[in-house]
């Protein structure tokens, strides 16, 4: 991931957090500031403002809205804060897809990669898509890291591919023994598959290139775990 170039005052790269709030309460708010924090200092951007966990709680309420999404992006050391309503979409349809994965290991607004995958499996009804590295390894989705089962080991594509560090990505970690591999996408074929980020948490997938995905009851265990009380 290159370093952002500045000109003058004018910074050529965002930073991003989308964030869950559930009830007026914001469960992984420090771990999406730390994520930040990060960031910034790896690719040697301007710092958040120091009073970012305000604005943000600001921006959430009290909660009587529901719960939302919060969409945080920090350029050149300013925040611009926005949120949205859930998607409560589920069992979703899934594609691979053609474009080749680029290392993302910072949540930055140069998202072209995912951008182009995700209009790519909507035109083939799809509802998202994951990327493929030009090795042939199972890298991430647009907006989520994958698991799926195999046999009793629960998997996922190995950090050193590039991937983003997910935030629900590190929370299922928390919950169960995973192993990380480089798997081709001949090994999920007939696997039991769900995604996970940290606003939609665990979702399982319901349908991979066309063809059904069976149910695991664990994942459901996991996904009733995933948020703190």
């Amino acid at each position: 991931m290159p370093r952002a170039r500045a000109v003058g005052a004018a910074v050529d790269i965002g930073l991003i957090e989308t964030i869950r709030a559930r009830g007026g309460g914001l469960p992984w708010l420090g771990r999406h500031l730390a994520r930040l924090r990060t960031s910034t200092a790896a690719l040697g951007v301007p710092e958040a403002p120091a009073d970012l966990d305000d604005l943000v709680r600001f921006a959430v309420g009290s909660g009587d809205r529901g719960d939302r999404v919060v969409r945080l992006q920090l350029t050149g050391g300013r925040a611009e804060i926005a949120t949205r309503d859930v998607n409560p979409d589920r069992d979703v349809a899934v594609v691979v897809s053609r474009e080749v994965h680029v290392p993302y290991p910072h949540k930055t607004t140069r998202r072209e990669q995912f951008g182009r995958a995700l209009a790519s499996a909507r035109r083939r009804r799809a509802r998202d898509a994951v990327l493929v590295t030009a090795e042939g390894c199972v890298a991430e989705g647009t907006a989520w890291n994958l698991f799926w089962w195999e046999n009793r080991t629960l998997c996922t594509p190995a950090a050193d591919l590039g991937i983003l560090p997910g935030i629900g990505r590190q929370r299922v970690m928390e919950l169960a023994e995973v192993t990380e591999v480089r798997a081709p996408v001949a090994a999920l074929a007939g696997r039991s598959l769900f995604l996970v980020n940290a606003v939609r948490g665990i979702v399982e997938i319901g349908r991979f290139e066309g063809e059904p995905v069976p149910r695991d009851q664990r994942t459901a265990e996991l996904s009733a775990a995933f948020w703190p009380d």
